[in-house]
């Protein structure tokens, strides 16, 4: 498979997913209709599907105009909310774009119907990839705004933490530079998080992108990721996975990121 970034708006990201053995396509969360129809015709592929994560209209709301560019595009989500949904999907659908196979993974918090899509390739060597949307950023989370602690807990830890390690993340934003202030902040000590947040500052200042990243390495970095941690739960006074993941979240939503 090939998977070309394509920026959207101010920081998100829409994802060509090119299967490579048949020139099938799809696009993950067209915010932009214009430019994955520039992308499409560049690449000569032969755009079929969409992946919509959740309905929020930076990721659903270039549903209609696109459709309206490609008649006839198969719609996938979890939510009615999702503009132009054409096929309904819930936890474990499964599907085929060309020979790559995509499984949902219903992920409810941010939004009671996001969906991550989890995409493999049968007698390949090249490792599996999932679009997080805005459920798993890379060192963070979203917002838990029609969910709940533990239903993040789930999609981080028992959901998408149980697939495969070398699994590479692609999420919905560009938010890795203010994301990793709040795992150090979180983690001051952590050699590992200091090291990343050179990197990704030095990325973005070179206008690339810090995407992607790789579930065995968010382990390693993301503050919500490690809820398990002794020095994790040390730092908001709890000694429940769950509870850490609610401190967290609420710390982090009025966190001020350091100006450096």
């Amino acid at each position: 498979m090939n998977i070309e970034l394509l920026p959207a708006l101010s920081d998100n990201y829409m994802y060509l997913l090119i299967d490579l053995d048949s020139n099938e396509a799809a696009i993950v969360d067209p915010a932009e209709p214009a430019k994955v129809v520039d992308a499409v015709r560049k690449r000569g592929v032969k755009l079929t599907t969409v992946l919509t994560t959740h309905h929020h209209w930076d990721h659903a709301g270039g549903n209609a105009k696109l459709l309206h560019f490609v008649p006839g595009l198969k719609v996938y989500g979890g939510d009615d909310r999702v503009d132009c949904l054409t096929d309904k999907v819930s936890h474990s659908s499964t599907f085929k774009v060309g020979s790559l196979n995509v499984k949902c993974l219903f992920t409810p918090c941010h939004t009671t119907g996001h969906i991550c899509y989890y995409v493999t390739k049968e007698d390949s060597a090249e490792p599996p990839a999932v679009f997080t949307g805005d459920t798993l950023f890379m060192a963070g989370c979203g917002k838990f705004f029609e969910g709940t602690a533990e239903q993040m807990y789930k999609a981080l830890i028992k959901i998408l933490g149980q697939l495969p390690p070398e699994t590479h993340v692609y999420c919905g934003h560009e938010y890795t530079v203010s994301n990793l202030k709040f795992a150090r902040h979180v983690e001051p000590d952590s050699d590992v998080i200091r090291k990343k947040l050179a990197w990704a500052k030095e990325k973005v200042s070179n206008g690339e992108p810090t995407i992607p990243s790789t579930l065995a390495d968010e382990f390693t970095f993301n503050p919500f990721m490690r809820v398990r941690e002794k020095s994790v739960q040390d730092h908001v006074k709890q000694t429940d996975p769950i509870e850490t993941m609610r401190s967290l979240r609420k710390e982090k939503d009025s966190f001020r990121v350091p100006k450096e």
